[in-house]
């Protein structure tokens, strides 16, 4: 079995920052993909960020400037520096990892959620 744990949301002023941050533990092989989705209230779920195992990252481009995704490898653990924070970035944030249990099978594990409130 595999689980990610995020930590790290709160609430914070539009201007300021937060660090997200998500470990994955379990019956790991391998790990490719890590990512982070959010979903605001009465909104659908929309992608934030992605990073591969080798580093390249991907943003929507609601966030491009403002946040920076990380990984570290060693650790199974993937990061979301959230800057400039606005109004509008306040939702829950979900962190994803496309997980190998071995060397063929593989399946998108989720954390459980983490709120982020911006308040204006």
């Amino acid at each position: 079995q595999v689980q990610l744990v995020e930590s790290g949301g709160g609430l914070v002023e539009s201007g300021g920052s937060l660090r997200l941050s998500c470990a994955a533990s379990g019956s790991i092989f391998s790990i490719n993909n890590m990512g982070w989705h959010r979903q605001a209230p009465g909104k659908e779920r929309e992608l934030v960020a992605t990073i591969t195992s080798g580093g390249s990252t991907k943003y929507a481009d609601s966030v491009k400037g403002r946040f920076t995704i990380s990984r570290d490898n060693a650790k199974n653990t993937v990061y979301l520096q959230l800057n400039s924070l606005k109004p509008e970035d306040t939702a829950v944030y979900y962190c994803n990892a496309a997980v190998y249990i071995n060397s063929w099978s593989s399946r998108t594990y989720w954390g459980q959620g983490t709120q982020v409130t911006v308040s204006s």
